[in-house]
């Protein structure tokens, strides 16, 4: 009898569980990854709506994703969330995902275990298949590599020679078990070779640890290079820190595994952290451009930034593209993601500055026209945008046309190391790499269950009906108990109960931002290196103790051996094949807030289409100009003194 009350509970809490579609407020501190034509979300924190009566900042246990092949009545990407991930999958937030593009994969490393009741656990490579949807461990780095968790890293994946990367970060007692004292940056840069599933603990620019910084790839050189700039320094191995300074930037050549630095001038950005970063090029890679938005400042700027700005390379010169001035909309620890060289997906960010809900109707979605097609910077999303025009602000400072011909082909003081002037005559021509199992024709309309679309109004009738349907179920389980234990008794009718109430009020999404496309002028502060304490565990966002655990997920994902291992990538799957299954995530147990596919859907389930296994997605209304955010407060371990924070506009 105990057992089946306590499933029933579970039911019950299942069904008063948010829906992280239509309760979304806000999120940050997530980690991306765009594979075809999916851009996979995962971790994080979220706040639900309404924010009154939600201030708790919870973990992300969903995986979700953006469908970027179709256009929307929102004018941003639809967002479904799934039920691909389980107990055994952990929620971090502030960690990575590397995408694999040649076999269709994403690859979870490190991030900040804070929310789910767990600690954190040695390194083990966690990899979801985007076509079959499913998650696999890949082990642990071996000892003599020495790779251990870290959050907030600079990084970045290079799918044309199948690595992923990793400068910095912070390690903690919520990143690496049995840590004790403060947190201590790294100075590493961590490399995973996806193809023999190898790691590598390499050096950095120098031996400072370093964090909150961002990294792109461009294809310059022979296999590419990596671009590094932003963030803090932390020197002292202690809670002292340093903002780096943006007009420092280090170039990481991936042939020669060499670091080089080089000074930018030009309009150069205010000091920051936990910005976004996004790179795309000229048609005839005449420049590379790479496109910042928002993140924390220091000092004076604590509360952080609303703006654009572009680094061109090779002229090592800053652009100053948009800049709000409205302090509500200072935000950071968003994630900035390029789809197709063209647009710039901007996701999430927590706002120090105000407690309004990131355009809920767009779940926190914004979009940069990186090349001012439509004439603004700030824009709807276009599936069918495929292709990168140098816009008017990069053409006249480093020349040429929207097509390239960049004339501004080297710094204005010369190149700090000649190496770096034969590098950007190069372009990447890595061999072409090739898949290690078999891919199918289309990955982007895989599905492996069928779902419907239900209303709002549906979800809160199922909700209700389904406790109701609950409780009766318990009060017959009890009588069938007693009767068989007191036989005697004369058997006693079913209570009878009212129908359920299946009438609810739908949210009314909230506008997303379009913001215009001019800009004040603005006048960078002189960098000025300054000395700042770090809270007990970083990165933090706002002090407090609010946090709430999250549903109970289910568990048992079997690890790879290296046999296992070989026969994964020996395997040649169809399209319809199922993955083998010593691979194969195991059903959720009673821990998971995510439904087995084998039991109904939880009643804040919004169903989406009768090919997809996703188990939300909101419908939508039109886009409107009018912006909505909310700041909240993200809670640590300990309670800290507030840190400085940032908000973003879009």
């Amino acid at each position: 009898m105990s057992k089946l009350l306590g499933l029933i509970l579970l039911f019950i809490r299942l069904s008063w569980q948010q829906d992280p579609l239509n309760n979304f407020c806000r999120r940050w501190g997530h980690q991306t990854a765009v594979i075809d034509e999916k851009l996979w979300i995962d971790g994080g924190q979220v706040n639900w709506t309404p924010f009154a009566s939600n201030p708790q900042n919870v973990s992300n246990t969903w995986l979700l994703y953006n469908d970027l092949s179709n256009d929307s009545s929102l004018g941003m990407p639809q967002l479904h969330a799934t039920n691909y991930k389980n107990a055994t999958i952990p929620d971090v937030t502030g960690g990575i995902l590397w995408e694999d593009n040649i076999n269709k994969r994403f690859y979870l490393y490190g991030g900040e275990y804070l929310n789910d009741g767990l600690s954190p656990s040695a390194v083990n490579l966690w990899s979801f298949d985007a076509i079959y949807n499913y998650w696999v461990s890949f082990g642990a780095p071996s000892v003599t590599a020495q790779i251990s968790g870290v959050s907030y890293a600079g990084h970045v994946a290079v799918s044309e020679v199948g690595q992923g990367f990793a400068l910095g970060g912070w390690m903690s007692n919520a990143t690496v078990p049995n840590w004790s004292g403060g947190p201590v940056a790294s100075s590493a840069l961590i490399k995973y070779d996806m193809g023999s599933n190898t790691w590598t603990n390499n050096s950095g620019p120098d031996s400072t640890p370093r964090a909150e910084g961002a990294m792109v790839y461009i294809p310059a050189s022979d296999h590419g290079l990596l671009i590094y700039f932003g963030g803090v320094t932390a020197p002292y191995y202690n809670s002292s820190i340093i903002e780096s300074p943006m007009d420092t930037i280090y170039v990481y050549d991936i042939t020669s595994s060499k670091w080089y630095s080089q000074t930018a001038t030009g309009d150069i950005p205010a000091d920051r952290r936990r910005f976004c970063a996004g790179a795309t090029w000229a048609q005839d890679k005449s420049s590379y451009n790479i496109y910042i938005y928002g993140g924390l400042g220091f000092g004076a700027n604590s509360t952080g930034f609303d703006d654009l700005y572009i680094l061109s390379l090779p002229s090592f010169t800053w652009i100053k593209w948009y800049e709000g001035t409205t302090p509500s909309s200072f935000h950071h620890s968003m994630t900035c993601n390029v789809v197709n060289n063209a647009q710039m997906l901007v996701i999430g960010g927590t706002f120090p500055a105000s407690d309004q809900c990131d355009s809920s109707n767009v779940w926190g979605t914004h979009n940069v026209d990186m090349g001012k097609v439509s004439g603004n910077m700030w824009e709807i999303f276009k599936p069918n945008l495929t292709t990168y025009n140098v816009p008017p602000e990069i053409i006249s400072v480093v020349g040429g046309s929207t097509l390239g011909g960049a004339t501004a082909t080297a710094p204005a003081a010369g190149f700090q190391s000649q190496d770096l002037s034969v590098y950007f005559t190069e372009h990447a021509s890595a061999a072409v790499r090739t898949a290690t199992r078999a891919i199918p024709t289309t990955t982007s309309t895989n599905t492996s269950s069928s779902s419907s679309k239900l209303s709002s109004g549906a979800i809160a009738g199922i909700a209700v009906g389904g406790a109701v349907f609950l409780l009766a179920l318990l009060l017959g389980g009890c009588c069938l108990v007693r009767r068989y234990r007191r036989r005697r008794l004369p058997q006693q009718p079913p209570a009878a109960y009212p129908a359920p109430d299946y009438s609810a009020l739908s949210q009314t999404p909230q506008s997303p931002y379009t913001p215009g496309g001019h800009y004040q002028q603005y006048q960078a502060p002189v960098p000025v290196q300054q000395h700042y304490q770090l809270p007990a565990v970083v990165p933090v966002e706002l002090a407090g103790n609010h946090y709430q655990l999250d549903p109970t997920k289910n568990s048992g994902i079997q690890q790879l051996s290296a046999e296992q291992q070989a026969t994964y990538q020996d395997w040649q799957g169809s399209p319809t094949s199922s993955p083998p299954p010593q691979h194969i995530s195991p059903s959720q147990s009673v821990r998971s807030p995510h439904p087995s596919l084998h039991s109904p859907h939880p009643s804040y389930f919004t169903p989406v289409d009768s090919n997809s296994n996703t188990m939300y997605s909101s419908p939508g209304s039109a886009i409107s100009p009018a912006p909505t955010y909310s700041s909240a407060q993200r809670q640590t371990r300990k309670p800290v003194p507030p840190p400085n924070q940032t908000y973003y506009s879009p």
